[in-house]
């Protein structure tokens, strides 16, 4: 059975520097693992001129479509350049609910948070591969 790599990473402020998911999914590709990323949902929100996007639409169900995402996963990736309440959230459920956490930062200072709810903390996308091979 094919694995399912979960995608999470930061959005607000980096609506037009998305180029990360790209990244991890060539890798992903690579080792012939699938792919949710609810960017490929919600990049249409996503305009980054209007603040607060998120008043106009049911919270409840954008935030229950991302965990939804997080239960069919096997594995998260949560790519973290900087912090992200969105990412460290879904990190934490997917955790809980029994999933590999993988999180790769360059932060040099990782909340004991992140540590506790994450397998593997990387500084790079480099080491990406090696790590999911672990996984699969």
């Amino acid at each position: 059975m094919v694995k399912q790599v979960f995608i999470s990473g930061p959005i607000i402020g980096m609506e037009n520097n998305q180029s990360y998911r790209q990244t991890i999914k060539d890798i992903c590709y690579s080792l012939g693992l699938e792919i949710i990323d609810p960017w490929n949902r919600e990049k249409v929100l996503y305009r980054g001129t209007e603040e607060c996007w998120w008043k106009t639409y049911t919270t409840f169900d954008f935030v229950e479509r991302d965990l939804a995402d997080a239960d069919r996963c096997d594995i998260m990736v949560v790519y973290l350049p900087v912090l992200s309440a969105g990412a460290c959230m879904e990190m934490f459920y997917a955790k809980r609910r029994g999933k590999h956490v993988i999180v790769v930062t360059e932060l040099p200072c990782v909340s004991p948070w992140i540590v506790v709810h994450s397998d593997k903390i990387l500084k790079s996308l480099s080491e990406l591969g090696e790590t999911l091979k672990q996984f699969c």
